[in-house]
């Protein structure tokens, strides 16, 4: 008898998937525009190195992107569709992380939101970033509302998130932030095809051998223009060697994982 094919098989979506699903939905009718810039963090990165315990890229990158957009307006703004167009610009940052975490034996997406990242400490934001990746998932405010929004149905679900999207600028950066910050250089890669439904959001690549590493701004075209956005990673880049390198150096971002 001929050899019985082997069968695939169909899987429901768990809810973080669910949820992906959704974020992809709405970045799929964000027109993005990518900008890069090789930034040379040589002394950022042996600053890190020495501090003890070492404080994450992320938390660095937090810090200092707040720290910018804290200066310039037009990097917490968004687009708002309904019901008439319009930007709406946020009076704070608030930053929107995204971790890995396992859930049921799926390596699942969620999302951090920190509200204005650059009044932190760095010690603090690195604490921050660690709860997101070891915390259990359910003593996570913003890890709960997408588990809630996840089990609404279909319909439901994309109304909730498409009010917070495109009708209400304060419930969009409740719920979105107003910058993004996705990265997988700890796995030796960079996004350089991210696709994103906020304003704003950022990825950088693995550190070289130099001290460099490559930063992508991913900005929504109808909000932001290249130039601002250009000058937003030159602004990026001072900020990691100016202030964040300061405090590094400084001897006062001891973690409070060691406290």
């Amino acid at each position: 008898m001929p050899a019985r094919r082997p069968v695939g098989r169909t899987l429901p979506l768990s809810l973080p998937r669910r949820f992906v699903v959704d974020l992809m939905h709405f970045a799929q009718r964000t027109p993005t525009v990518p900008v890069r810039r090789r930034m040379h963090l040589a002394q950022l990165a042996l600053a890190r190195r020495s501090s003890s315990p070492p404080v994450g890229w992320a938390a660095t990158f937090l810090k200092a992107y707040g720290l910018v957009a804290a200066g310039r307006p037009e990097l917490r703004r968004c687009y708002l569709s309904w019901p008439w167009q319009r930007l709406y610009e946020h009076p704070e940052s608030v930053a929107s992380l995204a971790v890995e975490r396992d859930v049921g034996g799926e390596p699942a997406v969620f999302i951090g939101l920190r509200p204005h990242p650059e009044r932190a400490t760095l010690a603090a934001l690195d604490a921050w970033v660690r709860d997101l990746k070891r915390a259990p998932v359910e003593t996570i405010p913003s890890f709960r509302r997408l588990v809630r929004i996840a089990r609404l149905p279909w319909p439901l679900r994309r109304l909730a998130l498409w009010s917070a999207w495109a009708v209400h600028g304060r419930w969009r950066a409740r719920h979105f932030g107003t910058f993004g910050l996705s990265v997988v250089a700890a796995e030796g890669a960079s996004l350089p095809h991210l696709l994103s439904p906020l304003a704003v959001t950022l990825n950088y690549g693995p550190l070289r051998p130099d001290g460099s590493l490559d930063v992508t701004l991913l900005f929504d075209h109808r909000v932001l223009d290249g130039a601002p956005a250009a000058r937003a990673l030159a602004d990026l880049e001072g900020a990691l060697n100016g202030p964040v390198l300061a405090e590094l150096r400084s001897g006062t971002c001891r973690s409070l994982r060691a406290a």
